[in-house]
């Protein structure tokens, strides 16, 4: 299929490092056999705005200056790697930005929110509950607030994962393929974190598009598999009915394993973070416990179980939202 995208502004350093992971494949590997581990360094797609939200946002930033808007309005957790990264975008192109916010502040600001704020971004807090039933009512709020003092607001939902937001992933999973044709093989095996969907869909959607064989799996760090596949044909039937282009949704192949949520979302137990330290101190490689983290972690423990075994090379995809980690500071107490 030929693909005609979208407008983007270009933001991230493309294309991000694909590296192995060999003293973890070494670790991990059994008598059995199992995969070289790689990782694609999206975690540098920037320095502040890094992660995989850039790649998003690159197209959510370019349908937002196509339409005049002059306001980014978006959501997700105290904690959201999302929202710092649209705060630092906005910033960057000229946007206000606010941030809808799920949770109560406690204690001096950390991490992601910090950035928010030094971002000069509007943030407002909502308890839970208030936040998960009103969200859609929370969002015409503000965008009726700036509406009425003369701005045009663009609305981007959680994780910027909807039809167009995938977009960035689609690109992403071309790029991918290229690294690893560089590299000297092809994947059997794609993995990442899965929090809203948005990522796994890409790079599902991007796979097929390109004819790769690599089956993308999302290890979620919330709600459950049905949800994640459920999200995922969403997506993807969003960005068929914006695009124009036809694709049969029930051939995707989406994997998921909701198997390590551990407590649940923004929480971990003490074999992620163990994991999350190990990660560190054998390849220099820094992760998160919201996402990437807890993801890793789960994948380790499945390449314990063989479920990986007749695989010769597995690409990790490196999320980003290593700024998510100060604030889980005192967990990491083992170390000490």
């Amino acid at each position: 299929m030929e693909l005609t995208f979208p407008a983007r502004v270009r933001l991230a350093n493309l294309p991000t490092p694909l590296q192995p992971l060999d003293r973890i494949t070494e670790k991990f590997s059994t008598p059995f056999g199992g995969p070289r581990l790689w990782v694609k360094r999206d975690d540098l797609t920037e320095s502040a705005m890094s992660g995989n939200k850039l790649r998003k946002l690159e197209f959510i930033a370019g349908a937002a200056r196509e339409r005049g808007c002059d306001t980014l309005i978006t959501c997700g957790g105290i904690q959201s790697n999302h929202c710092r990264t649209t705060a630092l975008v906005g910033a960057r192109l000229g946007f206000r930005v606010q941030l809808i916010l799920r949770g109560e502040v406690s204690g001096p600001v950390d991490g992601n929110l910090l950035l928010d704020e030094l971002a000069g971004a509007s943030t407002a807090c909502y308890p839970a509950r208030q936040y998960f039933e009103e969200l859609p009512q929370l969002f015409e709020h503000w965008k009726n607030f700036y509406a009425q003092r003369g701005h045009r607001a663009f609305c981007i939902p959680t994780g910027a994962s909807d039809g167009l937001g995938i977009w960035g992933y689609i690109a992403g999973a071309a790029e991918l393929l290229e690294d690893c044709r560089e590299a000297g093989f092809e994947p059997e095996h794609i993995v990442c974190a899965t929090g809203s969907g948005g990522t796994q869909a890409g790079l599902t959607l991007g796979c097929q598009l390109n004819g790769a064989r690599a089956l993308v799996t999302g290890y979620a760090v919330c709600d459950n598999a049905e949800y994640f596949r459920r999200k995922v044909r969403e997506d993807v039937r969003h960005w068929s009915e914006l695009s124009g282009n036809h694709i049969d949704e029930e051939q995707l192949d989406i994997s998921v394993n909701a198997d390590y949520i551990g407590p649940g979302y923004a929480e971990a137990d003490e074999p992620v973070y163990r994991t999350i330290a190990d990660a560190a101190a054998q390849e220099g490689l820094l992760l998160d416990p919201v996402y990437t983290g807890k993801a890793f972690h789960g994948l380790l423990q499945e390449l314990r179980k063989g479920r990986y075994r007749d695989c010769e090379n597995l690409v990790f995809v490196h999320t980003g939202g290593q700024f998510g980690l100060f604030p889980h500071r005192e967990k990491f107490s083992f170390l000490l």
